[in-house]
């Protein structure tokens, strides 16, 4: 089997999830035999363009004319079975799609995050989740609250790229749905079921996990998005050492918020940016992960990570991450209705111990808990997540193993190639 991933690379001064990603799924194939034609670009080349380069990026987003003759020749002299595509902006395109589609070359697009609608990719602005632009022939609020880049004129470039590419999405062939909720989102666009196919990342396997630690790790970009604030907001309301430690490890913008935190209160520790020893230490030394995202975070690594070092995780009931630790339930598509109710899982099942009224919403899941986003909520959490991570931590090894593993993973992906193969090509 030939396969062409294409993929825009993410700058590498901005950690990309996305970016490593790629790399393990072009290594985990080609160890299965397939072979990866990699078609990528980067945002770091935008610097060194020619100057008649760097004239034609304003319109690379809609369609990007260098990209497609270089797709357009790869296509022609290896004949693959199959395109998968993952980020197309700004040097790709979503044109890519139609130019594999013209060379009869059926496509797959790994959905990482919600542009199909929302100029951002995030269902978020000004610190909320924001829906505006749904169902919109023209994103206008993107372009009025500058939603791309902080930029109007981007914003109105991305706005007027996603209304053109909208017929293109549509004649994906088939879409990978990181999580359920991806799943429904994609769906809510308008995307037929039979074109839709939830399938996770991977992560590889660090072994055995090693004896539970003590306290919390939070390992995220330090970005308001990511629940940082929320996060101290809720250790606040418990007493200095009464949870353990709770570890920070990253970067980004909000870097002041956990040293002052850091300062204030020896229960709390800033890591910095870890390794991947680093990361494996701050894992081993912790019981509980926290993934306290205020958007519909679609797939945070760290959960997946978290999992397969036996480690559960407490989130909040937003994206995919009641996906990822078995407490999802049918809810309403991302960017669909108030925040605490978007994603938001049904049936909640207050656990045995503590004050119902402090715990409502909290649910147990598989391989973690999960609340709303709010700072009462996640403080009556953490105590109970806390007693019971020696239960959990068996249940979360567990469900690595059966539905994050590369092996496990790979089959899938295989599967999903083959399925279009079998089809004869471009549906």
């Amino acid at each position: 089997m030939r396969i062409v991933v294409a993929h825009n690379r993410y700058r590498e001064a901005q950690p990309s999830g996305e970016n490593t990603i790629v790399d393990a799924e072009i290594a985990q194939l080609t160890e299965a035999g397939v072979e990866v034609l990699p078609f990528l670009r980067s945002s770091d080349e935008i610097p060194s363009m020619s100057k008649a380069a760097k004239a034609l990026l304003p319109i690379s987003p809609i369609w990007a004319p260098k990209a497609q003759q270089d797709l357009g020749r790869l296509l022609d002299e290896h004949r693959p079975d199959v395109l998968h595509l993952h980020n197309p902006y700004p040097l790709l395109s979503p044109w890519v799609v139609r130019t594999a589609h013209r060379h009869g070359v059926p496509v797959v697009q790994t959905v990482h995050n919600y542009r199909q609608v929302c100029s951002s990719g995030l269902y978020f602005r000004d610190g909320v989740i924001c829906q505006d632009c749904r169902g919109r022939a023209l994103g206008v609020p993107a372009i009025v609250h500058r939603c791309y880049r902080g930029s109007r004129a981007q914003s109105a470039l991305m706005a007027t790229t996603l209304a053109v590419h909208r017929p293109t999405w549509r004649s994906v062939d088939r879409f990978i749905a990181l999580t359920s909720a991806v799943a429904d989102h994609l769906r809510d666009y308008g995307v037929p079921d039979e074109r839709i196919v939830v399938k996770p990342n991977a992560v590889g396997d660090p072994g055995v996990p090693a004896p539970l630690g003590d306290g919390f790790l939070f390992m995220a970009r330090l970005s308001p998005e990511k629940g940082l604030d929320l996060l101290l907001e809720a250790w606040r309301r418990h007493p200095v050492g009464a949870l353990g430690q709770l570890r920070v490890a990253g970067d980004g913008e909000l870097r002041p918020l956990v040293e002052a935190a850091a300062a204030e209160r020896a229960d709390v520790t800033y890591l910095g940016q870890l390794d991947r020893a680093g990361v494996r230490a701050a894992l081993s030394a912790s019981a509980v992960v926290l993934a306290t995202s205020t958007w519909h975070d679609v797939l945070p690594t760290v959960i997946i990570e978290a999992l397969a070092s036996g480690r559960p995780v407490l989130g909040t009931a937003l994206g995919g991450i009641p996906y990822l630790v078995g407490a999802d339930a049918p809810r309403e598509p991302a960017g669909t209705g108030p925040a605490f109710a978007a994603s938001a899982v049904a049936g909640h099942v207050p656990p045995p111990a503590g004050p119902p009224a402090l715990l409502a919403g909290l649910v147990t899941g598989e391989a973690g808990w999960v609340v709303p986003p709010d700072a009462a909520a996640l403080a009556a959490a953490l105590p109970v997540a806390r007693a019971g991570a020696p239960r959990l931590a068996a249940t979360a090894r567990s469900r690595y193993e059966r539905t994050f593993h590369p092996d496990v993973v790979i089959k899938q992906h295989l599967d999903i190639y083959a399925a279009l193969t079998r089809k004869g090509g471009v549906e």
